[in-house]
Order: C-alpha cells, then sequence, then structure tokens
C-alpha cells in the first residue's frame, strides 16, 4: 500500500473538540504512524496538501440497515438472497462516499459481507455486523402478516431479513450462540414494539426478563455485548436492568430512566432522521399504512429526548436507522442532533464516543498516532459549520478508509 503524507493540516482534536495548528501526518500500512512537523519524508508518498482545510476521523453510524433497500421490510425479506444483496451494494458505497468510514449494523449485514468490504471485494465502510437481530413472535422482527394460521417464519434463511423469530430461554441462547458463531460482533434484540413491524405497538414489550438475561450473558461469554431496540421508559428500564450496553432510538426516554441509564454506563443511540423520512417518502414508498400511523407517537419527540439525555450526561452514539429510499438523509443527522446540543457535541458523538460504542477507542474516531487511518480533509472548519459535513460531494474533499484514498477531490 503506497504510504501517505498530507500536509499543512488543521486536526480537529474530538476529544478537545478544537483544531490543532497545521501538522504533516504520515500514514502507512493503514495506520496514521506519525504527526509532526512538515520535515516529515517518506519515499513514494502520495503528497497531499491539505492548506485550508480540516483533517478529521471518518464519521461513524452506529445504527444502519445496509439491507434495508425498501420501506417494507417484510417484502425485503422475501427477496432472493442474491438481489437483496446485489440491492445492498450502492447503499454502501453511498455511506462511503458520504464520509461515513465505518457502521454498525443493527441487523441484516454479517460476517461474510463485513469480510468482503475488508479484504476490498466491496466498496463500503467498515461493517460491525449484528447478524440476525433476535425477536419474539409477533415482535419487531417478525414480518409476518395475521393470518387464521402462520407458516413458519423463514426469516432465519433470508438475507434481506433484519431479525429471525426466537422464543424461550434455551433458544435464545442458542440463538445468540449461532450469531456469534456465524461472526456477529455484536448481539442485537428487539425489547419493545416497533415501527416498521405490522403487528406490534410500540409500548409493547420484547421478551420476558429471564430471556433478556439470558442473551445479555450469552453475549457477554462471548466477550461482546448487547444493543436493544427500545422506545418506553418501561422498555429500556428493563433492558438496561438486564444488562444491555446500549439502547437503540429511546425516543420516549424520561428523566429517571435516563439517570438509570448514566447511573449503568449504558448508552444511547438515537436515530432521528429516521423518523423525517419514513413521515415524508414512506407511505409512497411502501410503507405499511400500520407503520405510517405509529410514526407520529415517537417522531416528535426525538428532540427533547436528546436534550434530557444530555442534562443528564448520559453518552449517545451517532445513529440514523435509514430505510429504502432515504438512505441519502444519513448526514442529516447531525443538522438535527446539532440544534439542541451544537455542532462539537454533535461531531464527538458521531466520532470518538461511536468509536467507544464499537470497543475500538483508540483505532477509531480520533486523529492520533497508531490509530486506524480513516480520515476526511473538510474544506472548512465543521465546529463552526456543521453543514460541510451534510454537503459532502462540495466541502468533503478527501476519504479514506484505512490508509486506501476512496475519493480525493484536493487538486
Amino acid at each position: 500500500m503506497q504510504p501517505t503524507i498530507i500536509r499543512n493540516a488543521r486536526i480537529l482534536d474530538t476529544r478537545a473538540l478544537a483544531l490543532t495548528s497545521a501538522h504533516a501526518v504520515l500514514i502507512q500500512d493503514g495506520i496514521i504512524q506519525k504527526i509532526g512537523a512538515q520535515d516529515i519524508r517518506r519515499e513514494g508518498a502520495l503528497e497531499i496538501d491539505a492548506r485550508g482545510m480540516t483533517l478529521m476521523p471518518g464519521l461513524i453510524d452506529c445504527h444502519v440497515h445496509v439491507m434495508a433497500s425498501s420501506f417494507n421490510l417484510g417484502a425485503v425479506a422475501k427477496l432472493p438472497n442474491a438481489l437483496a444483496l446485489l440491492r445492498a451494494l450502492p447503499i454502501m458505497k453511498g455511506m462511503l462516499d458520504r464520509g461515513f468510514t465505518a457502521v454498525r449494523d443493527a441487523g441484516g449485514a454479517d460476517w461474510a459481507l463485513a469480510e468482503a468490504v475488508r479484504t476490498g471485494q466491496v466498496t463500503g465502510p467498515r461493517l460491525f455486523c449484528a447478524g440476525k437481530a433476535l425477536s419474539q413472535t409477533g415482535g419487531h422482527g417478525d414480518f409476518r402478516a395475521r393470518n387464521d394460521t402462520l407458516d413458519p417464519c423463514s426469516c432465519i434463511h433470508k438475507i434481506g431479513n433484519i431479525a429471525r423469530v426466537v422464543d424461550g430461554v434455551d433458544a435464545c441462547r442458542i440463538a445468540v450462540r449461532e450469531e456469534i458463531l456465524k461472526g456477529a460482533a455484536q448481539i442485537k434484540v428487539m425489547a419493545s414494539g416497533g415501527v416498521a413491524s405490522p403487528n406490534d405497538p410500540i409500548n409493547n414489550l420484547g421478551y420476558s426478563e429471564a430471556e433478556l438475561l439470558a442473551i445479555v450473558e450469552e453475549a457477554r461469554n462471548a466477550n461482546t455485548y448487547v444493543m436493544a431496540h427500545a422506545y418506553t421508559p418501561q422498555a429500556i428500564t428493563r433492558a438496561v436492568q438486564c444488562g444491555v450496553r446500549t439502547i437503540e432510538h429511546g425516543n420516549l426516554v424520561d428523566e429517571p430512566t435516563a439517570r438509570l441509564m448514566k447511573e449503568k454506563g449504558v448508552y444511547m443511540v438515537p436515530t432521528l432522521i429516521t423518523y423525517e423520512g419514513l413521515a415524508n417518502d414512506g407511505p409512497r414508498y411502501g410503507l405499511p399504512d400500520e407503520s405510517v400511523r405509529k410514526i407520529a407517537k415517537v417522531r416528535t419527540n426525538g428532540l427533547e429526548a436528546l436534550r434530557v439525555l444530555d442534562a443528564v450526561g448520559v453518552k449517545m452514539g451517532y445513529g440514523t436507522d435509514l430505510l429504502g429510499e432515504t438512505h441519502y438523509m444519513q448526514s442529516q443527522e447531525l443538522l438535527l442532533r446539532a440544534q439542541v446540543l451544537g455542532a462539537a457535541k454533535t461531531i464527538q458523538q458521531a466520532t470518538l464516543i461511536s468509536a467507544e460504542v464499537l470497543n475500538h477507542e483508540g483505532l477509531l474516531g480520533e486523529v492520533a498516532e497508531q490509530a486506524w487511518a480513516d480520515l476526511l480533509l473538510v474544506d472548512g472548519n465543521p465546529l463552526d459549520d456543521i453543514g460541510l459535513l451534510a454537503r459532502h460531494e462540495s466541502a468533503i474533499k478527501l476519504v479514506m478508509q484505512g490508509g486506501q484514498v476512496h475519493r480525493n477531490s484536493c487538486g
């Protein structure tokens, strides 16, 4: 791999939330080898002049579904595997084009797809995959329509399905072990009802406490953790008490529940932008009527949830949870959060804190020696104008992943 030297770079320090003075940065073998004075030299290196630009770590999205190529998740779940996979490839490339160099897939993508990215067979962000999310019968992940009889769910075999249906403590243990064996980086559980699935109201709870405890125990035995889909204070509290590490969505969180999360060191991963996409585009792109009716219940609470969580001090990762034709809105989550939190905190959530969520602190989420060279060059200062990161085609001049230049328009 050709080494790279980036010169005259003002570095965005995601810990101090400030810009450093101009430096030279040597990148070799996918790693930031040295940050120092301008006299750094390396024979055969690609030289990039970053004068007037900001060097920052690649963005991290901790809640995506790269297999969700349609709003109608039940329809995607029935696609032939090859077609479902091919529809995911432009979604992944789009994420990397927007500067998201790493993502955590919350159900659907698997180890094989992550490995294809790692080995350069497929263009996309680093994938930290949950494999199939776990859903109880009738939960957020069971896309079977109501009927007189229920056929066995084929969800475990279809790559387009984001979840698998599993019930009972012993079956949950086996399911976690299977997903770990297949290469899951973390385990996803549906701990409440949701929007995109037809038959589970948001106020419903997912799984018994005994099942949740078993899922968490098996994940911990494999040295990983559980991420839990949950909206209401009751669902969030149960999940936290059962030992999950991250709560996904959480739009209806209240202050007592946020304080419990803070006490237990649990992360929240809000996903505000998806509700804008669902509300504006869902009906015309096939979102079922039952799901359309659920959107308003959670959409209006998202910004208030940010205020509550921030006031209490709960750490928040960056997530989007976009479906179908709205994946292009991924960067707009930055703008929504900045309305409440400001640019600096929002950028920190999309970099440093999200790296913590991935258990990759020190490797991702910051520009530091020995960190992975997942980097962006931005024309301007995102701390002053976070909108630069949403104007990726014009303002993000360089996207580098693992030391490889994905896109370079520095001139």
